[in-house]
């Protein structure tokens, strides 16, 4: 399912934690940017990669299922075959959002989120996003 411009600023005006899969602690990754843009539009970013202790100043969780507290989105940043186990903790979290970044899609995993509630967006980057609908006043302060 494609989402249009509302549909995609209802999420992002739904959102205030977001747990950044596949997060990476190099500022030159992609994965790190967004973090950063994320934080400096007032979200908190929650970074999962087992490999760190800390990204960008805050604790990184092994896993979703570590995070100690209610996450409203999940960013992925994990190729497409790694996508699957994600969305089986997203859905044990109970989060309202799946968020594949760009060039991520996998059809099965978002059907399993979508049989369980959960609204899904695939192979779109949220930076990106957030920027084109900021520029089009469609978020709320």
């Amino acid at each position: 399912m494609d989402y249009g411009l509302e549909e995609l600023a209802f999420i992002l005006n739904s959102v205030h934690s977001i747990a950044m899969v596949g997060l990476s602690p190099k500022p030159e990754r992609d994965s790190n940017k967004v973090a950063r843009y994320l934080i400096s539009k007032g979200f908190e970013v929650i970074p999962v990669n087992p490999g760190y202790k800390k990204i960008l100043g805050q604790r990184s969780y092994p896993s979703l299922l570590e995070i100690p507290q209610k996450v409203d989105l999940v960013d992925i940043f994990r190729r497409p075959e790694f996508v699957s186990p994600i969305v089986r903790d997203a859905i044990q979290l109970e989060v309202g959002f799946i968020w594949m970044q760009e060039g991520i899609r996998n059809e099965e995993a978002a059907s399993l989120a979508r049989e369980h509630g959960i609204s899904v967006v695939q192979d779109l980057c949220i930076m990106k996003v957030h920027h084109l609908l900021e520029q089009k006043g469609l978020l709320l302060d």
